[in-house]
């Protein structure tokens, strides 16, 4: 290659002394706000490659200390990221071991080497708020925010901490921040949804749940979120009809019925509408065709408290009757039968009834208090005291109860929703007693 490069600079320098022989006469120059030069055509030649092989010197020297600076600076930023993943690494692992002092030097030495490493200011947060130090863990998680004020993590994370010091309506603040950014982000939705539900702003609920819907993606999510939707749509109406609107609640309980013609909350709040307009027996007439069409005994239970304070037994004893003559085998039925009879001192009748029932095998401690106090208008006070001792071995109050059928919880006062597991539509009357408390 040496040969070659020589070979090559004596050609130049034959063809340069060629080119001086036959390019013998003087060259003038006139240098810009200077004087004129004469000079020969070769020495011009000769400055002219001088110059430009000092140029491409300087070029090339500056190119390659460039090179250089980048390169040192690249090694050295490939050394502090490798520096800062072992720190964090190291952090993690005591992170899963729930060791939360030990991973506080780890993400401390990183936030020296790099103070707007997002994620050690993110773990810092959640150990301090973890800790109760909610000042301490705002401070890292605005650090965070600072650096990158469209991180999801670092506004769910704020929005966390907003949400343990109750500072709710900052909270919705940077949910609806979230919602900005992304518009389908589900957990966002979820935790709007919370917070409007605790604050009781049905209407706004509501829209917030068909958006849920909306993005919910498997047919099981959907259906669910349906059945939520249902009861956030019968919360407004309470809530309307609670605070005296009665048109908002009348459109919202009919609404729900053109949903779902089995959800029972709302056929007893359009019954409760119905009755503040003062349409008692158009009241009456509409329980009795909502009994017969989902047979519920809820929907009984509030008719035969409404017929008895208009002072008409007579007319539900013969609803009870008409149902038993198409379900002759409903135990539940004539178990309500005879507690009618009961509560209206028709004890022959009563304990007739209570008799079949007992009969049939169906345990209830209701049903042994009753039987026990039939007993004793009867003066049968042997009877009496093993049918009381039945009741009181079972440690249930004298009281049918509402059972709600998806958790099993139970209560004395009937309610739309279970205050259990939230579901609503699932109160029934358990006349056996189980579930629980």
């Amino acid at each position: 290659m040496g040969k070659i490069a020589i070979f090559i600079f004596i050609l130049f320098l034959a063809g340069l002394g060629a080119f001086a022989y036959v390019n013998q006469e003087i060259t003038t120059i006139k240098i810009p706000f200077d004087n004129t030069y004469e000079t020969p055509k070769i020495a011009l030649i000769l400055f002219s490659c001088v110059a430009g092989a000092l140029a491409m010197l300087i070029t090339f020297t500056i190119r390659d200390t460039k090179r250089f600076i980048d390169n040192w600076q690249y090694q050295r930023r490939q050394k502090k990221e490798a520096k800062i993943q072992e720190l964090y690494s190291n952090a993690l692992n005591a992170l899963l071991a729930h060791d939360e002092d030990e991973a506080k030097k780890p993400l401390e030495s990183i936030l020296i080497e790099e103070p707007k490493h997002l994620n050690s200011l993110l773990r810092l947060g959640d150990i301090a708020a973890a800790e109760e130090g909610y000042q301490k863990a705002a401070d890292f998680y605005n650090k965070a925010f600072s650096v990158n004020p469209e991180n999801l993590e670092v506004l769910f994370s704020l929005e966390s901490l907003m949400e343990k010091t109750g500072r709710w309506a900052d909270a919705l603040n940077y949910i609806e921040k979230i919602l900005d950014i992304d518009t389908d982000n589900l957990s966002a939705l979820y935790k709007k949804r919370a917070i409007l539900e605790r604050d009781e702003k049905w209407d706004e609920l509501v829209d917030v749940q068909k958006t849920i819907l909306k993005h919910e993606h498997t047919e099981k999510d959907r259906q669910r979120e349906q059945t939520n939707l249902l009861g956030y749509k019968y919360e407004y109406g309470r809530h309307s009809l609670e605070h005296g609107e009665i048109e908002k609640a009348k459109k919202a309980f009919r609404t729900l019925l053109k949903l779902n013609g089995d959800f029972i909350p709302a056929y007893l709040g359009l019954a409760e509408v119905m009755l503040r307009e003062g349409e008692s027996e158009d009241t009456v007439d509409f329980l009795e065709k909502s009994y017969e069409q989902t047979s519920s005994m809820i929907i009984l239970a509030r008719l035969e408290d409404l017929l008895i304070s208009l002072g008409e037994p007579s007319r539900l004893i013969r609803l009870y009757e008409n149902s038993l003559a198409k379900k002759p085998q409903n135990h539940i039925l004539r178990f309500l039968l005879g507690k009618l009879y009961y509560r209206l001192e028709m004890i022959d009748d009563a304990f007739e009834t209570f008799t079949y029932v007992d009969a049939s095998g169906m345990a209830s401690p209701e049903l042994y208090q009753i039987m026990g106090d039939l007993y004793l208008k009867r003066d049968q006070c042997d009877r009496a005291v093993a049918e009381f001792k039945k009741a009181v071995d079972m440690k249930m109050a004298f009281r049918l109860p509402y059972w709600c059928s998806v958790c099993g919880y139970h209560s004395q006062e009937w309610s739309g929703r279970c205050p259990s597991c939230n579901t609503w539509n699932t109160s029934t009357f358990n006349i056996h007693g189980a579930g629980k408390i």
